[in-house]
């Protein structure tokens, strides 16, 4: 099996790592400092689970590498559009492409089904921009549950969680699922095939809605939010809304909010994504986590007032970030 990590960062690396271990043949597509460490000491995993070094084939050059069997897309959703020149080059006429991301992903109503089937969510996909580098019959859907952070250039640390869930979007149970999951499996990771991937992109997106926006205006940690009397209730709030809209498109959650705050709780003083790309000057991947829902919300007709509050405080945030 043939694999490219296309942005290896936090977990594009530990997966690559993973990979290689497994025996697949990996590539890391990477560039700067982080790049230079991986090609001189590997990818070193600092994990609770044991730590380990890898040594997969690394490149900033997809031209390098070629077709491959599968593009594990580890860049954020906002990088799509622009990931064509980058991506081209490792695209065959069978390459799968695990999209890796959070909150709701441009594919979601690929071969959904019902009245909204081919419907395009402008947030994540506008103008196609999305669809036309990233075709959604190459897409397959992957929910990640592992934490992890960039250490240093070349060093992962690994702070809890090992599944990565993929499935198709027409539900079913495919060979390029299948052999993506053993290969995940063999190198020490939890990836089971979900028939209904879409009800795991919300339970992930329950969490990720709402803390994430809100570690970026508050800098918080997770413990930190879960903590605090007020900030917990809006959490609670944003995930009801959520639910809601969930449920008006068919999609059951099979974990009560409770659980998931407890959940979050037990992380610990872990910064999310958005608030370590905001601490990094980067770009802020909230498109795709509050947007799109409160796209989804209008088509579907429910009210989300908090949600949409949210979402205009931290979009300003992320326009004066970018400026």
């Amino acid at each position: 099996m043939k694999v490219a990590v296309l942005g290896a960062g936090a977990i594009g690396a530990y997966v690559g790592a993973a990979l290689h271990r497994a025996g697949a043949d990996v590539h890391l597509v990477a560039r700067g400092p982080h790049l230079a460490a991986m090609r001189q000491h590997g990818v070193r995993v600092r994990s609770p689970r044991g730590d380990f070094t890898a040594h997969p084939h690394a490149t900033d050059d997809p031209a390098e590498v070629g077709p491959v069997d599968y593009v594990f897309l580890g860049l954020k959703a906002n990088a799509y559009a622009d990931c064509g020149p980058l991506i081209t080059p490792l695209l065959g006429a069978t390459t799968a492409v695990v999209a890796a991301q959070n909150g709701i992903p441009w594919w979601y109503f690929h071969r959904h089904g019902g009245p909204y089937d081919g419907h395009r969510v402008e947030s994540v996909d506008p103008d196609g921009a999305v669809s036309a580098v990233l075709a959604p019959e190459r897409a397959v859907g992957c929910v990640v549950y592992a934490a992890t952070e960039l250490e240093g250039p070349g060093v992962i640390r690994h702070l809890e969680g090992t599944r990565f869930s993929v499935g198709e979007p027409d539900r079913s149970v495919s060979t390029r699922c299948v052999a993506f999951s053993e290969a995940m499996q063999a190198g020490g990771l939890k990836c089971p095939v979900e028939p209904d991937l879409r009800s795991d992109i919300w339970l992930k997106l329950l969490g990720n809605i709402s803390f994430n926006p809100i570690s970026a205006l508050s800098r918080a940690t997770m413990r930190q939010m879960c903590l605090h009397g007020g900030t917990r209730k809006v959490i609670e709030i944003m995930m009801t809304e959520t639910l809601t809209v969930a449920n008006a498109l068919g999609c059951e959650v099979g974990v009560s909010i409770e659980r998931r705050l407890a959940g979050a709780e037990r992380v610990g003083d872990h910064r999310t994504s958005t608030l370590q790309d905001l601490e990094r000057g980067k770009p802020l991947e909230l498109d795709a986590l509050l947007a799109a829902v409160v796209e989804l919300a209008d088509i579907t007709g429910v009210d989300v007032p908090t949600l949409r509050t949210v979402h205009a405080i931290s979009d300003l945030l992320a326009l004066r970030s970018a400026a």
